[in-house]
Parts: C-alpha cells; structure tokens; sequence
C-alpha cells in the first residue's frame, strides 16, 4: 500500500455530522491510508484564545498536507473559519495546497467560494473522494 495521504478535512463544527460520514468512507475504502490533521471539534485548538492563536493552528495543521478537502455544503460559503482555511491553502505556503470540494450526500446547493476555489469538485461516494484525493497528487 502507497503512503498514507495526509489529508486537511475541513467542515464546519456545526455540522460535524457529515465530517463522520466523509470519515467513515475513507476508513472502509480498500487499498487507501490517510493521516487526519484536521481540527475536529474535541481538539484542544477548538478553545484557542483568540483569533489569531486559532488561525496559526491551522497553519501548522495544514503545513503537513497533501490535500484540503473541503465539505461543499451551501453553509461554507457564510463559515469564516471555512473561508479561512480556503485563504491558508491558497495563499499561506510557497506551493498551494490543493482543495477537493466534495458535494454532500443529498446537497443539490454548492458553496460558490469553495467551487470558486477548489482544484476538484466531486460528489458524495467514497470512490469519486478517493480518486480524487489520488488525483491532486499526481
């Protein structure tokens, strides 16, 4: 089996249930390894003292990357923190990290700032995630 991807997932925590479901997908596709350096809600960065100390958490989290995928939702395009890790993927490193946008289960809505910014779009099934992981880093 190749490396593990090591994967950004970005979400909103108001709507950690789709980041379960996108988590669940990626550990039951066979012949794939990923490391997690997202910031789930649980993580002690969720309580960083300001602004500031949160976004440079980010950062550091995001340093390591391969790819950020991001949850698609039409709910991105009002998240600052979203809009936010958009801004340190795109601008923060001296390579752009690459955004796959994935369209969740039922969502006929996209976020046009995550589809304005996203090097993929694909849709909710673990095949079309994967090979579009897979894809961006080539």
């Amino acid at each position: 089996m190749p490396s593990p991807y090591n994967l950004f997932i970005s979400h909103s925590w108001s709507y950690s249930d789709d980041y379960n479901r996108l988590i669940s997908l990626l550990d039951g596709y066979p012949y794939f390894s990923y490391k997690d350096f997202s910031v789930p809600k649980h993580d002690p960065i969720h309580n960083a003292p300001s602004s500031k100390a949160l976004y440079d958490s980010i950062y550091r989290q995001m340093a390591a990357v391969h790819v950020v995928v991001i949850m698609a939702g039409k709910y991105a395009t009002f998240s600052t923190w979203i809009n936010n890790e958009i801004k340190i993927a795109k601008n923060e490193f001296l390579v752009a990290k690459p955004i796959l946008a994935v369209v969740p289960w039922g969502n006929q809505q996209v976020s046009t700032v995550v589809q304005n910014n996203a090097d993929e779009i694909v849709h909710w099934n673990a095949s079309s995630i994967v090979d579009g992981i897979r894809s961006l880093c080539k």
